[in-house]
């Protein structure tokens, strides 16, 4: 006969769950009691429309538009005084622009995604002088392609940050099980012409149903004054600070992106032209976090393999700590500036 393993106590099973539950909560209120407040100061807005502004880090060396996602605020790039991307690199050979969204209005909330890239993001293009090089963060990097292969004569580079492609590489049942939510998600998206904040955390939460449980736990023994433990704070401050997604674009990412992986299959269209990263003619810098749990790394891997001359890096990191956490510029920011300086 087999030998048979003998399952623990369940007085041990109880006192580790109890165990777990009394760090999850330690970590929630020291959280909630940390005192940090973000007091980043905007640099100079080169351009605007409607919500949307164009913001000039300033800097001497090659221009670089960053594309962040529709969903979270942009700040993220520039996100507190030791953890701010951005203006680590204008200091270090680069000219950094950052199209910050903004908060859909009306107007923006009647956007779909051809709206957005065929339109205001090749507007803000063309507010810049010269050539540029188009850089893409989560889902800004889809937006950066798309732009990239519609204006060969303005871009002279791409970089896709942890992009997302093939969305049924990792999990392809978990993100059918998201785009299963949209008939139940309607009655709310009609309501208000967009995705509320809350219904898109939840969603975020059935990407990585644990995730939220394991870094609260694990920030519940940090120590609080370390530099680790201030920009988890600011990191949880930023996420907390979402912004709602228009309704065409919300039912095109849910129906289409993570349905049907029209992106894989290149049946995504922007203004009626195919979005295939294989006819994309300049150089290209992809990032493909190893411990990203919002874009699986062999998501972002299939969008590399498609690139004709690409430098791919992968960072041991995860989705937010790849561009703000501790170990941020050893991981992305060093070797991407240096990628763009040998351009």
């Amino acid at each position: 006969m087999p030998e048979t393993v003998a399952e623990p106590p369940l007085h041990d099973a109880l006192a580790q769950t109890l165990a777990a539950d009394r760090a999850l909560i330690a970590g929630i209120a020291a959280y909630r009691a940390a005192p940090y407040t973000r007091q980043m100061v905007d640099p100079p807005c080169l351009w605007e429309e409607g919500e949307t502004r164009l913001l000039d880090y300033g800097g001497e060396g090659p221009s670089v538009l960053f594309v962040p996602s529709l969903i979270n605020r942009a700040y993220i790039l520039d996100l507190m005084e030791d953890a701010s991307m951005l203006r680590w690199m204008s200091a270090h050979g680069v000219h950094p622009y950052l199209l910050d969204w903004g908060w859909p209005g009306e107007a923006e909330r009647t956007f779909s995604l051809t709206d957005y890239i065929a339109g205001r993001l090749e507007r803000a293009i063309a507010a810049l002088p010269g050539k540029i090089v188009l850089a893409g963060y989560c889902m800004g990097g889809l937006l950066a392609l798309a732009a990239a292969l519609r204006l060969p004569e303005k871009i002279s580079a791409l970089a896709l940050l942890a992009t997302p492609w093939d969305f049924h590489a990792d999990d392809p049942a978990a993100a059918k099980r998201l785009s299963d939510m949209l008939p139940a998600l309607e009655p709310m998206i009609g309501f208000s012409s967009s995705l509320p904040i809350d219904a898109l955390n939840a969603l975020f939460a059935m990407v990585d149903p644990y995730g939220v449980g394991d870094k609260y736990r694990d920030f519940a023994a940090q120590d609080k004054n370390s530099a680790r433990a201030r920009r988890f704070v600011a990191m949880e401050d930023w996420l907390a600070d979402g912004v709602p997604l228009a309704a065409p674009v919300a039912r095109e990412a849910l129906a289409g992106w993570y349905g049907a992986n029209s992106t894989a299959r290149l049946q995504w269209r922007v203004a009626g032209l195919p979005v295939d990263p294989a006819r994309l003619t300049v150089p290209a810098f992809c990032a493909t976090p190893a411990r990203d749990r919002l874009v699986p790394a062999v998501s972002a891997q299939k969008l590399a393999a498609s690139l004709p001359r690409v430098r791919v890096i992968e960072p041991k990191a995860g989705h937010i700590g790849m561009v703000a956490g501790t170990h941020a510029k050893s991981s992305l920011w060093e070797p991407f500036t240096d990628w763009l300086c040998q351009l």
